[in-house]
């Protein structure tokens, strides 16, 4: 047999999924012909779905020396570099293989995903446009199209892509997720009990039906938390076949402490972690920032840049790079503030680049593996019997889990009303949190207290025209005016932020995600926090918060219950004046407050992870 018919041959297995067989036929005629760019890139194709990257970047290389316009091994070097988390040589090589071939599909595809994980959404989108230019109903190009519109925050646009995505394959991996999640966002509850329930059942039968972070706006079941997460890992980061560290013992002078985040600026998870930060004891830790994401100038990251001993802008990196860095740096404890939101990447924890690996603050949930060592909760938001739903082991901190900074001060100056937009009399409820949290069931409970409270508003900061639009318009069919919801528009100080909320008599929490940041902010203002305390880890912060400060009095454990507590409190204006004195007074003596406190336990945590880790001792409770 020649070695054009045996390539033919090796060719049919391998699409067959003989790999082991299409291996040794490629291998066979590379010994007597080592320069067959066919053989090469497909051998490179074979060893690089294997993980091994530098072995399908070296047979790439040696294709390319004989073949340098064979488009395939471009394509396949650049992912061998992808893999080994060279970006930018991976785009040129991608780049190389489009000039070649600019219909290239695959590879405007692969650039396109490259270059989004980047965070450079627009060249991103470039490339998946190019693929629907040439095959309009792509499946992967229109996919990622939506997915980076949600990045634009052009939500209206990207539920009409996935809902056409899912006219053309209703089966569409997280599909059903996706558009939940952009209506909800929107507000746009278009057959929200039929797609939740859609949603839930696939995620009980094992199917990838949504993504785990949205899956938390649509369930409040722990145990289901903990499917979607684990269904979203294993098809995602599942735990890589190498792993970086090995049991090795570490011998520094200090704990070296890295929180990897996309979040060290303008954004919810460092304005709570950055007073923490600023507090941890430099004699015993070293304080490393592994940044994911954009430098947006801002005052939060200008104070991130200063307090970090290491501030490292990874950006730039892909995961394999980042987790090597950060064992060449001998690494003691990782803590994720990211889990699976907005541009994290758990790929790099799969790696195990450090002994102790930690879920913390930014993903309220379990990430499902078992590569993530611990968990940091309190026993409110995972209680001990819930223990069973989290596959990360839980360490308790004694108050709550979730930080704050008391260095954030609030404004001397309180808006009156009518700058606002308020009215100057009634009762106003308040609610800042985003606009995905907003359940219809909830908002039909919303809605009964404003019928049931004469003259009260709802105060909302809906981010988009479309959902307010949307809000008025569900008012309306509940029998409210739609003049008594009123929209807060942005104010670029967080002090000028806080202050509004003297305005306010009630802060309404929202079901089943809870405010969490929201929720710490307003009582910081001063504003009481009525809240519905479910089962799952979102469900439950508020809650944790307010034990916090001392006022359990103000959690209900049903829908029924919020809305009698809320009414009852609307009904007795002299109640909510007590409770703002009382919040005042705890403000200073309850543990909620207190970030050098909180810093203090924090950091026993990770001394006891250390020493389990380290040193094998299982003494220290956690």
């Amino acid at each position: 047999m020649n070695s054009e018919s045996t390539l033919v041959q090796a060719i049919e297995m391998q699409n067959r999924g003989e790999i082991e067989k299409a291996e040794c036929l490629f291998n066979q005629i590379l010994s007597t012909d080592p320069n067959n760019a066919a053989a090469l890139y497909s051998l490179s194709v074979i060893v690089i779905n294997r993980g091994d990257h530098d072995k399908a970047l070296h047979l790439a290389d040696i294709g390319i020396q004989a073949a340098p316009r064979f488009a395939p091994l471009r394509f396949v070097r650049g992912a061998a570099l992808q893999g080994l988390g060279r970006n930018e040589d991976a785009l040129k090589s991608y780049d190389d293989a489009l000039e070649i071939k600019p219909d290239y599909i695959e590879v405007l595809i692969n650039s396109g995903v490259l270059l989004r994980d980047m965070l450079r959404h627009k060249d991103a989108l470039e490339r998946f446009n190019q693929v629907l230019h040439i095959e309009p109903n792509y499946i992967p190009a229109l996919a990622n199209c939506a997915i980076i519109l949600t990045e634009f925050k052009q939500s209206d646009k990207a539920i009409a892509m996935f809902e056409h995505l899912l006219r053309l394959k209703p089966d569409f991996e997280y599909g059903p997720g996706l558009l939940c999640y952009e209506r909800l966002h929107l507000c746009d509850w278009k057959d929200f009990g039929g797609i939740s329930e859609q949603i839930v059942q696939g995620v009980r039968n094992g199917k990838r039906t949504c993504k785990s972070l949205a899956f938390m706006a649509v369930s409040d079941n722990a145990v289901d938390h903990q499917s979607a997460a684990q269904i979203f890992a294993q098809h995602y980061c599942p735990k890589s076949a190498t792993l970086l560290w090995n049991g090795e013992c570490y011998r520094h002078q200090k704990i070296k402490l890295a929180y990897v985040s996309p979040d060290l600026r303008e954004h919810p998870v460092c304005h709570l972690m950055a007073g923490v930060i600023e507090q941890h004891d430099k004699s015993r830790f070293e304080t490393i920032a592994i940044s994911l994401g954009v430098d947006d100038g801002s005052r939060l990251r200008t104070r991130m840049l200063k307090t970090f001993d290491h501030f490292i802008d990874a950006r730039e990196m892909g995961p394999t790079q980042i987790a090597r860095l950060m064992r060449d740096m001998e690494i003691d404890i990782a803590v994720d503030l990211a889990g699976y939101t907005s541009d994290s990447r758990a790929q790099i924890f799969a790696l195990k680049p450090a002994p102790v690996q930690v879920n913390y603050l930014g993903y309220p949930g379990t990430m499902g593996t078992d590569y993530m060592d611990y968990i940091i909760a309190d026993r409110y938001v995972i209680p001990e019997e819930h223990q069973q739903f989290y596959n990360e082991n839980v360490a308790y901190l004694p108050d709550t889990y979730l930080p704050t900074d008391a260095g954030v001060k609030v404004s001397d100056r309180t808006p009156t009303r009518t700058e606002c937009g308020l009215p100057e009399k009634g009762i106003v409820f308040c609610s800042f949190s985003h606009d995905y949290k907003i359940s219809p069931p909830l908002f039909d409970v919303w809605m009964r207290i404003l019928n049931r409270v004469p003259n009260s508003v709802l105060w909302l900061m809906s981010r988009s025209e479309v959902s307010q639009q949307n809000l008025r318009r569900e008012a309306e069919t509940r029998g409210v005016d739609a003049s008594r919801l009123i929209f807060a528009s942005r104010v670029p100080l967080i002090e000028d932020h806080l202050a509004r909320y003297r305005q306010a008599d009630l802060f309404l929490d929202t079901h089943p995600y809870n405010a969490h940041t929201t929720a710490a902010d307003a009582l910081m203002a001063g504003l009481p926090v009525v809240t519905y305390m479910g089962n799952a880890f979102p469900a439950r912060v508020a809650g944790s918060l307010l034990h916090a400060i001392g006022m359990p009095e103000l959690i209900t454990h049903s829908l029924q219950e919020y809305e009698s507590l809320v009414v009852q409190l609307a009904q007795t204006p002299a109640r909510i004046i007590e409770l703002k004195e009382k919040l005042r007074e705890h403000k200073n003596t309850y543990p909620l407050f207190n970030t050098e406190g909180f810093c203090r336990n924090l950091e026993s945590i990770y001394i006891a992870m250390w020493r389990r880790a380290q040193l094998g001792d299982i003494q220290d409770q956690l």
